[in-house]
């Protein structure tokens, strides 16, 4: 259990979250229950975790062994952050000031797992690959990284970290990564690390950054807000390429992505569900021109290459009221009073989905939508986390 338990604080941490002593006991708890009842011949009290507390003294000597201090935090907590956003809110104000940054040159960047391959629970595809023996929904997940302006202008290709170096789809279509409209980069667990956030503000922010501004007229200064995740590099400034030193790095204070962090303000949500319209599309015109059931392409058909396709499409369309929109806790002075269209834009998109998975026969609605979308940020069950550890 607790091994499964510090590969889940491990993916907390890459997230930049923290998290209390009530949380981790609590995922402590239903991991060990998870485990028993996986168990042959385990009773129903074994199984309901009552021979594990989580106690008070379990948790001091897990903090011992494993020196997770660092990223634990009280209860009481809570209200400092709401103090650190505020401070950050003064900061930032002073830092736009003093500097004359107008909405152009802020930038903003921020990482998100994607279940490319997920299907909503109803349907049958998600109950069959339950079934399948060694069904590994891990093997289906990436890391995304998204980085815009605060003016909507000016989008960044985007940072995708997968398992496979070359997938077999890669292999068969003979793709070639550098002509791919993200920036490909590997690792077992897919996750973005130091290493890959700085080439890719390297090879692909600092020149694009750089092309924008002069393209337009601007300035060449550019300021990056970032979150405290320990993809991003505490002293990035110092590892950026000298042609680029033109741009300067504010990170937000732990804690606050949920309070201040613009594209944790409904981008990436609007970003999944333009990324599920554009794949449910995706399968209606295949069914319609082909004689492949939904399932037939799910399985043998829809693959990484695809994913990517739809990926491009879905950022794209993300709008420049949205990503404006987005900044509207921590520089609302930029923001116009769009926040209603907005939302009715999403609630269109939803709408959408449903219509096209009524299409193809599947009995969808808004809410199983929604919980799609989430399902991409949800907790990893115990399964999931078996995978990571074998891995």
């Amino acid at each position: 259990m607790e091994k499964l338990l510090i590969e889940w604080l491990m993916e907390k941490q890459l997230a930049g979250d923290t998290v209390t002593e009530a949380i981790i006991c609590e995922k402590a708890r239903a991991i060990y229950t998870d485990l028993q009842q996986q168990t042959p011949g385990t009773s129903t009290d074994e199984a309901s975790g009552e021979l594990f507390k989580a106690s008070w003294g379990w948790f001091e000597n897990f903090k011992k062994r494993t020196g997770i201090h660092s990223i634990v935090r009280h209860g009481e907590a809570a209200s400092a952050d709401i103090k650190a956003a505020e401070d950050c809110l003064k900061t930032f104000a002073g830092i736009i000031a003093a500097e004359g940054y107008i909405p152009q040159q802020v930038f903003n960047c921020n990482e998100t797992g994607l279940f490319w391959k997920k299907m909503p629970r109803r349907t049958s595809i998600t109950a069959e690959e339950k079934r399948m023996p060694g069904h590994k929904p891990m093997k289906d997940r990436l890391t995304l990284a998204l980085r815009a302006n605060a003016s909507g202008d000016c989008k960044i290709k985007p940072l995708i970290v997968y398992h496979s170096e070359n997938p077999k789809a890669f292999k068969s279509q003979k793709i070639m990564k550098e002509r791919l409209q993200v920036m490909w980069r590997v690792n077992p667990r897919a996750w973005v690390t130091r290493q890959f956030f700085v080439e890719w503000v390297n090879l692909v922010f600092g020149p694009n950054v750089k092309k924008y501004l002069q393209e337009n007229n601007l300035p060449l200064q550019a300021l990056l807000v970032l979150n405290n995740a320990p993809a991003h590099p505490p002293n990035l400034e110092d590892d950026i390429l000298e042609e680029f030193r033109f741009i300067k790095v504010l990170y937000l204070p732990p804690n606050t992505t949920p309070i201040l962090q613009p594209m944790d303000q409904q981008v990436i949500s609007n970003f999944k569900k333009l990324f599920t319209k554009h794949l449910f599309r995706r399968c209606f015109e295949v069914m319609e021109s082909t004689n492949l059931t939904l399932r037939e392409f799910w399985k043998d058909h829809y693959n990484i290459v695809i994913c990517l396709r739809i990926t491009d499409l879905a950022w794209q369309g993300v709008t420049k009221r949205t990503l404006t929109s987005a900044w509207k806790k921590l520089w609302p002075e930029v923001v116009s009073e769009t926040e209603f269209e907005r939302l009715e834009s999403e609630a269109a998109v939803v709408e959408e989905i449903v219509s096209l998975s009524k299409t193809m026969g599947m009995d969808m609605d808004e809410g199983d939508i929604n919980e799609l979308i989430e399902e991409h940020s949800e907790e990893l069950t115990t399964e999931e986390l078996k995978e990571l550890q074998t891995q």
